[in-house]
């Protein structure tokens, strides 16, 4: 094998490289928090008594979930604006319609997926706990809230790293619809010197580098977890 490895082109392209990161970055930073407040809020509807908040969770989570995230995103992007009035899409086409697409799909689509993470933690505790908190005269908030959450995040958090990691691995989607991220940009790298390998080099340490971050922080958050969750029942 005679191929020799041009660093030069990685020192020359880097700008477009850092650009794309900064975008998975954004991406993935709103998509995250939007995904989070979602899943969580749909993962506790689907325990709670209400029964038509528990159909309203699991028609969400079913639908979402058991649709391809590109064909969530072609909807999105290609689709969705078809059916607006005309001033609200073109809104949308002058204030990047690409990301905002991109952030609508990733988080539906991930929130889904928490959403279950969220209801089988909280499923998992033993009834007693809900009977003991409901006997001090909690009602279901607040026993959600004092009780049943503060021992959930332990169960929970392990599941959800695999989350965020999916996540941020799904932001490269969004090239498909035009977002400037770092797959799109490292393919713009090959288009311009036809280095593949070096470009696709460059992606995937940066992928594999922010998910390595990624578990890391989520496992510190787990080792610090017991005694965050004891404070906060206190």
């Amino acid at each position: 094998m005679n191929y020799e490895f041009d660093w030069g082109v990685l020192l020359t392209y880097r700008g477009l490289l850092f650009t794309g990161l900064l975008i998975t970055l954004k991406l993935t930073a709103i998509s995250l928090v939007l995904s989070m407040l979602l899943g969580f809020s749909m993962g506790i509807f689907r325990t709670c008594p209400v029964a038509a908040l528990r159909w309203l969770a699991g028609v969400y989570v079913e639908f979402f979930r058991n649709i391809p995230l590109i064909i969530q995103l072609f909807f999105w992007y290609f689709g969705f604006p078809v059916i607006l009035p005309e001033a609200w899409a073109s809104w949308l086409n002058r204030h990047h319609l690409e990301m905002i697409a991109a952030v609508v799909g990733l988080s539906t689509y991930t929130s889904a997926y928490i959403a279950e993470v969220v209801r089988a933690g909280i499923q998992s505790l033993p009834k007693g706990q809900w009977e003991a908190a409901l006997s001090t005269g909690l009602g279901y908030l607040g026993a959600m809230r004092s009780v049943i959450m503060p021992q959930a995040v332990g169960i929970i958090i392990p599941p959800l790293t695999n989350q965020f990691l999916n996540l941020t691995k799904n932001s490269s989607l969004a090239m498909t619809i035009g977002v400037a991220e770092l797959t799109f940009q490292s393919q713009a790298v090959e288009a311009q010197t036809f280095r593949g390998f070096e470009a696709t080099f460059a992606a995937t340490g940066i992928y594999l580098a922010l998910s390595l971050i990624i578990s890391g922080v989520t496992n510190a958050l787990e080792r610090v977890r017991p005694g965050t969750a004891l404070k906060w029942k206190r």
